[in-house]
């Protein structure tokens, strides 16, 4: 059984309507981005590549949320992002107030203030699962990667304590409906970011496929960056 989750980051409608209408020339116009990779969840799973995770070092370079030229986080991007109502916005871009859907626990919550923005494959899991031979420059892609619709999201500040930076082995979302919507969205993580995943983990995420039927899994391979 599956749960469903807002899945916004990018424009909005709102957004798109205010954008000055544009017509592209073959010159101008933006490379076509690559097609998404679908397949089942099972077959996503055997997909992963597997490898012991490997505890090198811990590197946080590109994890700090530092606003842009708008004054605009990753944070408050996907908070606005994923609200499922208009969300306040005071100042430059603080996000005050709006209605947010908490997957993993099922919760409604409309202070922002009891949210984490949390990476679906925590940033030490990554680094444990061959991040660390990245250079810095695809450590800030990972870390803030509004193109992908499930790398980051909006839970409930206990959630995000509950889960800290343990793989699908060690836990899994409290609400029973929402695993499957889970093993998909990290099993196409880790896929996206080309990340392994050890045996244990591997072995979790096969048996909850077992009982997902016909779950998908739909990824964009991430673009190619620099590596050290």
């Amino acid at each position: 059984m599956t749960t469903t989750k807002p899945m916004l980051h990018g424009l909005t409608a709102a957004a798109l309507l205010a954008l000055p209408a544009l017509t592209l020339t073959p010159a101008s116009a933006a490379p076509q981005a690559p097609a998404p990779q679908r397949m089942s969840l099972a077959d996503a799973v055997k997909a992963l590549p597997q490898a012991p995770e490997s505890r090198q070092n811990h590197e946080r370079t590109g994890a700090t949320d530092r606003p842009d030229d708008q004054g605009c986080t990753t944070r408050a991007k996907v908070l606005i992002a994923e609200s499922r109502t208009a969300p306040v916005i005071e100042g430059p871009c603080t996000v005050t107030s709006g209605t947010w859907y908490s997957y993993y626990d099922g919760r409604t919550v409309t202070d922002p203030r009891a949210l984490a923005v949390s990476h679906t494959v925590p940033l030490a899991e990554a680094q444990d699962s061959g991040a660390w031979r990245w250079s810095a420059q695809r450590r800030h892609a990972y870390a803030h990667d509004l193109d992908a619709e499930a790398g980051l999201l909006a839970v409930t500040q206990e959630s995000s304590r509950s889960k800290a930076d343990q793989d699908p082995a060690q836990w899994l979302p409290p609400l029973a409906d929402a695993r499957c919507t889970y093993a998909a969205e990290w099993t196409g993580t880790k896929l996206r970011w080309g990340l392994s995943a050890d045996r244990a983990e591997v072995t979790a995420l096969a048996a909850l496929a077992e009982g997902c039927g016909r779950q998908e899994v739909t990824y964009v391979q991430a673009p190619e960056t620099p590596r050290t």
